[in-house]
């Protein structure tokens, strides 16, 4: 930092040399190792005369490295001590190990699973990190006739509730489907009550025989929430014929992570 005039010294205290007093003289230059030093402003001094403080401006004036009492001293005064302080109005730099959590203006949550970022904020460290695992299992048929969305099963819903409105949330839902022939199988995934099919309106479309065929489904879901979430896998047929998820066959499996930002 720039400074107009001369550079505060920032916690530098220093004892001045002794200095002998001479008969009639009130203005003495001060020095420490020989070396002459200039307090930032004489409230930055302690001076004791005779064993008393001297008062700042009124009993004493500093200019550069000169002292001047406010009378002439003469034989058998006596200058005690001069301290300087440097600049009382800046800590400087803090001993090792004396600044506590509590003394940081971030903001977020301080503990042994954060960190401090560069703006000034706790955070978790490690982004992209797992928070929590959540799986669901069916064993069980299930079949509708019905061309709108059916959920599949109370056994194949997933409830969470993310830890920060930054997460991530990655859906993965395995298992088999088929129909009667005469339809279409249609699977998706709601978050409550919003499908979270694709932005063509089709779901994510599995088309087959009436013979079995394997589904998976990959969806990464942004909810900016941290409320309780209930994922659900759900289904329906495109026409009146019979949609069927077999996790007779093989258990279905539906699984939500949370990804930490």
């Amino acid at each position: 930092m720039a400074y107009i005039g001369r550079e505060p010294q920032i916690g530098n205290f220093q004892v001045c040399d002794a200095i002998s007093v001479v008969n009639n003289q009130a203005a003495y230059t001060m020095q420490v190792g020989g070396v002459n030093v200039s307090p930032e402003t004489a409230n930055h001094m302690l001076v004791s005369l005779n064993g008393i403080l001297q008062a700042p401006t009124s009993s004493f004036t500093v200019s550069g490295s000169t002292i001047t009492f406010a009378s002439n001293l003469v034989t058998g005064d006596v200058i005690n001590f001069i301290q300087i302080l440097g600049s009382v109005l800046d800590l400087g730099v803090p001993s090792d190990s004396t600044v506590s959590l509590a003394k940081l203006t971030a903001t977020g949550t301080k503990n042994s699973t954060t960190f401090l970022r560069g703006d000034n904020t706790f955070a978790a460290a490690g982004g992209g990190k797992v928070l929590q695992v959540i799986t669901a299992t069916d064993s069980t048929q299930r079949a509708t006739t019905s061309t709108s969305y059916t959920k599949a099963s109370n056994s194949l819903d997933v409830v969470i509730t993310p830890a920060a409105t930054s997460s991530k949330l990655l859906l993965m839902y395995t298992g088999e489907f088929a129909s009667d022939g005469s339809t279409v199988t249609i699977v998706t995934i709601f978050r409550n009550t919003t499908n979270l099919e694709t932005s063509s309106g089709a779901g994510f479309r599995a088309r087959n025989e009436d013979n079995n065929s394997g589904i998976a489904i990959t969806h990464l879901d942004s909810p900016s929430s941290t409320s309780e979430l209930t994922y659900s896998i759900q289904f329906r047929g495109n026409s009146g014929g019979q949609a069927r998820l077999e996790s007779n066959s093989r258990p279905a499996s539906f699984t939500v992570m949370e990804i930490g930002a």
